[in-house]
C-alpha cells in the first residue's frame, strides 16, 4: 500500500517530465541546430522561472522531480554506456586517447581549482569540473548523485554548461575556416572541447559525416572518464565527511552545506559507496557494447529509452536554475564557466592540431 502511495505522488512530477521531453523533441525538430537534451534544460529553467509554476515544483511536482533528477538521471547514464566501444576508442590510436584522458583530467582539475580560487559553494566547483570536462549535464547530475549535492548546488553548473555549450554550436564552426582545420581536425576538436554530447553532434554536423564521427569517438572517449572521476569524487567525498565528523573544525574541500529540506540528512556519514552503483553499471554497459554483439533492435530501443530519460532529468535538473538569484551572484561562476570553456577549447585545438590527422 505505501508503495502505490509513493508511485501515486511521483506521477504529477514525472508526468511534468515527459510533458518537456514532447517539447523538447517537437522543438529540436524546429530549431535543428539544438540538441534536444540543451531543449529540455532551457525548457526547464524557463519553466522555474514562472511563479505560478514554481509553487507547483514545491509542492505536488516536487516528489517526481527529484526523482526524475535522481533515479532517471541514473538510468540514463548506465545506457549511454551502451554507445561506448573500446575498439572504437582504440582506433583513435594510443596517442590521440591519451591526449584526451590528458585533457580531461586537466580541464577537471582546472576548472576546480578555478572555482574554489573564487570562492564558489558548496560542492559547485566539483560540479562546474565535472560538467566542463566531460559530458555536460549528464556528468553534473552523475556527480551531484555520487556526492549526495543538492538541486540547488547543481543550478549554477548547469545554467553555465548549458550556456558555454549552446555558444560552441555558433563559435566553433565559424572559427573552422579561419583557423584553417581540416575536416578531420574539426571533428577530434569538436568531441575533445565540446561539453554536452547532444553538443558535439550539433556543432560538428555542420562539417559532415567525417567530422560528426571522428568528434562522436572522442566525445565518447571523454564520456567514459565519467566512471574513474565520479568514483574518486565520492571516495574523497566519504573520507571528508568521516574527518569532519570526528573532528568539526576540519574545512573539507569537497564539503557542502547541509542539505535542503532534509534531503539526504537519513544517510549516515561514510554511507556513500567507493564505486557508485549506477557507474558500475555504465561500465559494465560499455564492456558489453565492446564485447558482445547487441542486436540492432535492442541497441535502436536503449537509445530512445536513454534519450528519454537524459531528457527527462535534465528538464528536472533545469527547474532548479533561479535566473534572477543567478544574476545577482552568479559573476564568479561566469568567470569560472568562460575560463574553463577557453582552456578546454584551447587545448582541445591543440590536441586536434597535434594529433587529429588531416
Amino acid at each position: 500500500m505505501k508503495s502505490a502511495d509513493s508511485a501515486m505522488r511521483l506521477l504529477p512530477g514525472v508526468g511534468a517530465c515527459l510533458i518537456a521531453v514532447f517539447l523538447a523533441t517537437l522543438l529540436s525538430g524546429v530549431f535543428t541546430t539544438l540538441p534536444t537534451l540543451t531543449l529540455a534544460v532551457v525548457i526547464g529553467i524557463v519553466a522555474g522561472q514562472l511563479p505560478g509554476f514554481r509553487s507547483l515544483l514545491d509542492g505536488v511536482l516536487e516528489p517526481g522531480i527529484r526523482f526524475a533528477s535522481v533515479t532517471v538521471m541514473r538510468v540514463g547514464i548506465v545506457l549511454l554506456g551502451l554507445q561506448l566501444s573500446l575498439g572504437d576508442i582504440g582506433a583513435l590510436g594510443l596517442p590521440a586517447v591519451v591526449g584526451v584522458v590528458v585533457l580531461v583530467v586537466a580541464s577537471f582539475f582546472v576548472t576546480w581549482w578555478i572555482g574554489r580560487m573564487l570562492r564558489l559553494p558548496g560542492r559547485e566547483p566539483l560540479l562546474v569540473a565535472a560538467g566542463f570536462s566531460i559530458c555536460g549535464a549528464s556528468a553534473i547530475g552523475a556527480m551531484a548523485s555520487a556526492t549526495r549535492s543538492g538541486p540547488r548546488e547543481q543550478a549554477t553548473p548547469i545554467a553555465l554548461v548549458t550556456l558555454c555549450g549552446t555558444l560552441a554550436i555558433a563559435v566553433l564552426p565559424a572559427l573552422r575556416a579561419p583557423l584553417g582545420l581540416s575536416v578531420e581536425q574539426f571533428g577530434f576538436w569538436v568531441g575533445a572541447g565540446v561539453h554536452d554530447v547532444g553538443q558535439v553532434v550539433a556543432t560538428a554536423q555542420t562539417a559532415g559525416a567525417a567530422a560528426l564521427a571522428i568528434a562522436v569517438v572522442v566525445k565518447l572517449t571523454r564520456v567514459l572518464m565519467l566512471a574513474p572521476l565520479v568514483s574518486i569524487a565520492a571516495l574523497m567525498t566519504r573520507r571528508e565527511e568521516s574527518r569532519t565528523a570526528a573532528d568539526p573544525v576540519v574545512t573539507a574541500p569537497l564539503r557542502a552545506p547541509a542539505p535542503e529540506n532534509g534531503e539526504g540528512a537519513s544517510e549516515p556519514i561514510g554511507s556513500l559507496p567507493v564505486v557508485p552503483l549506477f557507474v558500475v553499471g555504465f561500465i559494465a554497459a560499455a564492456l558489453v557494447n565492446s564485447f558482445v554483439v547487441v542486436p540492432g533492435p535492442v541497441m535502436i530501443a536503449a537509445e530512445q529509452v536513454q534519450l528519454v530519460a537524459l531528457t527527462a532529468a535534465l528538464f528536472a535538473l533545469g527547474t532548479s536554475v533561479r535566473v534572477l538569484e543567478l544574476l545577482r551572484t552568479g559573476w564568479r561562476a561566469l568567470v569560472v564557466g568562460l575560463g574553463s570553456w577557453a582552456f578546454i577549447a584551447i587545448g582541445a585545438l591543440a590536441l586536434a592540431r597535434g594529433v587529429g590527422g588531416g
